[in-house]
């Protein structure tokens, strides 16, 4: 896909227009792309002194040819790129991030989004969440299946789902076996750590299962289905 979203300014009228301090400068930023350059970095590069420097990228934002955009890693530093590309998620920090700040509010709604989607279906995959958040346009960037992960993970991490693998059977039915899918943890009765991926967790015959009971770990589908994982 192109890093390019505006239009090129036409070689020749940016050529007419700018010193030849500003061109060096342009020249400099523009080379970088949709990467961009730290203010840092571009004094190093173009070997200008400060102040010829400085009013030169002040020329060049005024004339709309580069423009500061934030960059999550460095937020005290300055960060330039040319005007014709879109800052790279490397810079930006992609959707979590809005100017260079991580944006928990729409983190807050998104995982809320797919804890809702959760006791609907009792156990979800993670293309059901990626499809529930979709449907919710709650996003007005489209997000990958990567993020969507990253999303559900932090809320097994938070405690709030359980990681599970699909035994084909009951709930799991319509979910092939083996599949990696997710079950809401019961807010009265947390189970943590490792103990959060074991079915026992969630097992309706709990009570009644012992050791060599009609019900037990030896005989449980699920638990040696767990082991197998």
């Amino acid at each position: 896909m192109s890093q390019l979203k505006r239009k090129r300014p036409d070689s020749n009228s940016v050529a007419d227009s700018l010193t030849e301090h500003e061109r060096v400068v342009y020249d400099a930023i523009r080379s970088k792309q949709e990467m961009g350059i730290s203010q840092r970095d571009l004094k190093r590069e173009i070997n200008l002194l400060d102040k010829l420097a400085s009013k030169s990228l002040k020329s060049l934002q005024d004339k709309n040819l580069v423009r500061l955009v934030p960059n999550f890693q460095s937020k005290g530093m300055k960060h330039y790129i040319a005007a014709e590309f879109n800052p790279s998620t490397e810079i930006t920090g992609g959707a979590w991030y809005t100017d260079g700040s991580l944006d928990s509010d729409f983190i807050g709604v998104l995982k809320a989004t797919c804890l809702k989607f959760v006791p609907n279906l009792k156990v979800a995959t993670l293309e059901g969440f990626v499809e529930a958040v979709k449907k919710s346009r709650v996003s007005q960037v489209e997000l990958s299946k990567k993020q969507i992960e990253e999303l559900v993970e932090s809320l097994v991490c938070d405690n709030e789902l359980m990681k599970v693998k699909s035994t084909g059977i009951g709930e799991f039915a319509s979910i092939p076996v083996g599949k990696v899918c997710y079950k809401r943890i019961d807010k009265g009765n947390r189970v943590s750590g490792t103990m959060a991926s074991i079915p026992c967790g969630v097992c309706p015959q709990i009570s009644i299962c012992t050791p060599d009971g009609i019900v037990s770990p030896k005989t449980c589908v699920y638990y040696n289905t767990w082991l197998d994982f």
